[in-house]
Formats: structure tokens, C-alpha cells, sequence
């Protein structure tokens, strides 16, 4: 088992009545809700997180991209990951990713990873999401319909991109480059592994499978509602004629760790409120623009309804209820790793997203989460694919060995 801490870097002070007085956490959200002095704390606040999950054990470090929100502070996440890098050393740099079908030229996201992959010594992870229709369509005004047209050729072009020892000539539909040179290239050869994110869309299946690509299921709604739609994953997987290694798939879940049931409540029990109730605030207008789905997707509804539950309705349950339904893995350590267990062997993946830091949490319960889970969970739950330990093709294969950086010279030094 291979364990990411992940950070949405959600703004923390949004107001008490932020769901009676906003529609909306994403797209529309008035700036002024947002200080750019609390704001360099804050994120600073959270690379500190990132860079202990590193000393701890954690096996990757997770950031993301979103625009125009309070949810997730990241429209850029190669800036953060670029962060992590110089001040890491083991984790990989777990990108998820780049919007690629944003980017225009998409070869620029060719070259962000490329420059992530040499500056870390070969410690990142490509992430190629499609993207939410909040980001793409209404952030961002892509064309629903073309959303996913634009998206393959810029994967088209950022593969061909490493891949190419020569400049050439690229003539998509949207993108077209007399001279395609990617400038530097990844160390990883022959790319960085890449996790394709998905919520559900059916092609995305295919599109890992026939690529040897990670699927990694992101949900905020728990593995007991992920359930049918890993199977249908697996299930496909079988017919397409792939192994079954659980490397194949990954799964991010929310997990709470405290010394007992109860302190887990006490401590953490504000902090996930805050999360569903204001992070989680999306008007569902931003939610699916139409053409956003595509037909297979839309034909496989019953899929949908299974992985995509009414957010207002998460808001309003309580921690007892979050925890029965499988939203938040919470508890005492004991609770956590049997819940876990279950969890991992009922998606049958072999890597976990793990959102600790939730909400508007500070960082000293953060801290005392993430410790606890590392200390007292991760080394129950290590060995549950033994079998398949071997199997390298989905994750980091870092330089043996990498350069330090160096210490700054002090005055005297001079």
C-alpha cells in the first residue's frame, strides 16, 4: 500500500453564514472574501503540513488544481509542487493534476512536469484531469462539447512531446506548432507515471487501461458509495484482459484520527462540518454544464446517481451519520485501520489519497492526525498486497542518487 497526503488548501475563514448569503464556492464567490496578507499564512501554513507528511512516512505529497474558489486554493499546482521540491527529498510529488485540456499550448504543461521530474530528481506523478465543469466551463469558458476533443490531443501532444528526441510538427485541431520541442525532458523514462482522476465518466476506464494509466477515483463521498463504480472499473479491467494488480486504481478518502473514538469527534467534529457545509457549497447550475458528459457517461446514469450525491444533503448530516454512510473514515487509530482495511479490499486499490487536513483545521490538529495515522495505521495496512510488491509500473523511480540543496551561505560565510 502506497500512502498520499493530500492537501485541498481550502480558505479557511469563510463566514458562519456563508450558505445563506453566497450560492456559491465555486465560480462565482466574491474575491473580497478573500485577504491576501491572512492569505500568505495560510499558505505557507499548509507546505509546512505537506513537508511533515514527508517526515512521517507518507509516500507522496498530493496537490491539484482548481480556479475561481474558496474550496482549493491551487489554480496552479506545479507552483506548490515546484515548492515541495526543494524542500523534500523521499515523497513523490503527487501532481493531480494539470487541467491539460486548459492550457494552450498544451506542450506547457509538457514542460512544467519535465522541469518537476528533473528539479525533484524523478519524484513526480503526472496527474491528467479532465477537470470539473466549475473549472473548465465556467472558470475558465471551454466549450462543453469540445471539452474532452481538446483534452485528447493534449495528451496526444504532451506524450509525443517527452517522447520525441527532434523537434516536429504538430497539427491538431487546437493546438498547431511548427517547431514541437520539449525543452528540458523528464528524468522518468519512458514518462512519469500518470494517474488520470475521474468522477465517473465511463471513457475514463478505457482510457487508463489501454494506457497502463492509474484511475484514481476522487470522491468526498466515501468508498461505500465508490463501491459499484470500482466494480465496473474492475470489471472492465477483466475484459479488456489487464492484470488486476490493485496499483491499477487509487482512492482518496477523508480520514480523522484522534486517541479515541471520541476525541477524534471532539477535535475534528467543527473542522468537517466546515468542509461540507462551506467548502462543499457548489450552486448545482456550475455543477454539470451542459455537454460537459458525454453520451456513454449519460447512458450509465444509474453510475452516476451511485458516485455523485446531493451535496446539500452531506451538509446536513451529523458526525455519526458521516461515518455510517462512509463519507469520513474517523476514529480512534483501531477504528481508522479497521475501516481502512475495509475500505482498500472492497475498491481493491493499492493507493490511498488521504485528506487529513479538513476544512478550516489548524495545524496543530492536523498535525496530530496526520502523526497518528502514520504512527498507528499505515503499518497495519502496508502489507495487504504483499503479493504484489513488485509491481513498480504505477509509481516514482527516482534517481538513486540526487542532489541536496545546499545551505544558504550565511555573511560570514562570505
Amino acid at each position: 500500500m502506497r500512502f498520499v497526503w493530500f492537501n485541498l488548501m481550502p480558505w479557511p475563514d469563510l463566514p458562519e453564514d456563508f450558505r445563506e448569503k453566497y450560492r456559491s464556492v465555486w465560480v462565482d464567490i466574491p474575491s473580497a472574501l478573500y485577504d491576501p496578507v491572512r492569505g500568505h499564512e495560510v499558505y505557507n501554513t499548509y507546505l509546512d503540513q505537506l513537508e511533515f507528511a514527508e517526515t512521517v512516512g507518507y509516500d507522496g505529497l498530493g496537490v491539484n488544481e482548481h480556479h475561481a474558489n474558496a474550496y482549493g486554493l491551487m489554480p496552479s499546482p506545479c507552483l506548490m509542487a515546484a515548492a515541495l521540491a526543494r524542500r523534500t527529498s523521499r515523497a513523490a510529488l503527487v501532481v493531480l493534476g494539470s487541467s491539460i485540456a486548459l492550457y494552450d499550448p498544451p506542450i506547457r504543461v509538457a514542460e512544467e512536469f519535465a522541469m518537476l521530474d528533473v528539479i525533484s530528481g524523478g519524484r513526480l506523478v503526472a496527474g491528467f484531469p479532465v477537470g470539473t465543469s466549475m473549472d473548465t466551463n465556467y472558470a475558465y469558458g471551454r466549450v462543453p462539447g469540445t471539452l474532452r476533443e481538446r483534452y485528447a490531443e493534449a495528451h496526444e501532444l504532451i506524450r509525443r512531446a517527452w517522447a520525441a528526441d527532434e523537434p516536429f510538427v504538430f497539427n491538431g485541431r487546437y493546438t498547431k506548432l511548427r517547431y514541437a520541442n520539449c525543452w528540458p525532458k523528464p528524468i522518468q523514462k519512458p514518462h512519469p507515471p500518470i494517474f488520470i482522476p475521474g468522477g465517473g465518466s465511463v471513457e475514463t476506464y478505457d482510457f487508463c487501461i489501454e494506457n497502463n494509466y492509474n484511475y484514481s477515483y476522487l470522491s468526498f463521498f466515501g468508498f461505500l458509495r465508490a463501491r459499484r463504480l470500482m466494480e465496473n472499473y474492475w470489471q472492465r479491467v477483466a475484459e479488456l484482459g489487464a492484470d488486476d494488480s490493485p496499483y491499477r486504481a487509487t482512492f482518496a478518502q477523508i480520514i480523522c484520527v484522534g486517541e479515541t473514538d471520541a476525541e477524534a469527534e471532539r477535535i475534528y467534529g467543527p473542522h468537517v462540518s466546515y468542509f461540507f457545509n462551506r467548502c462543499l457549497h457548489v450552486f448545482p447550475g456550475f455543477a454539470d454544464a451542459p455537454g460537459y458528459r458525454t453520451i456513454k457517461t449519460i447512458q450509465s446514469e444509474f453510475l452516476n446517481q451511485l458516485a455523485r450525491p446531493n451535496l446539500g444533503q452531506a451538509a446536513s448530516l451529523s458526525w455519526g451519520e458521516l461515518i455510517e454512510r462512509g463519507y469520513i473514515v474517523a476514529g480512534s487509530p483501531d477504528t481508522v485501520r479497521e475501516r481502512m482495511e475495509e475500505l482498500i479490499k472492497t475498491l481493491r486499490v493499492g493507493n490511498i489519497i488521504c485528506g487529513i487536513h479538513v476544512g478550516d483545521m489548524p495545524p496543530e490538529k492536523t498535525r496530530h492526525s496526520t502523526e497518528l495515522f502514520a504512527k498507528k495505521v499505515m503499518p497495519h495496512l502496508r502489507g495487504i498486497w504483499k503479493d504484489y510488491d513488485n509491481d513498480e509500473r504505477f509509481w516514482i523511480h527516482p534517481l538513486p542518487q540526487r542532489v541536496t540543496p545546499a545551505p544558504i551561505a550565511t555573511e560570514a560565510a562570505r
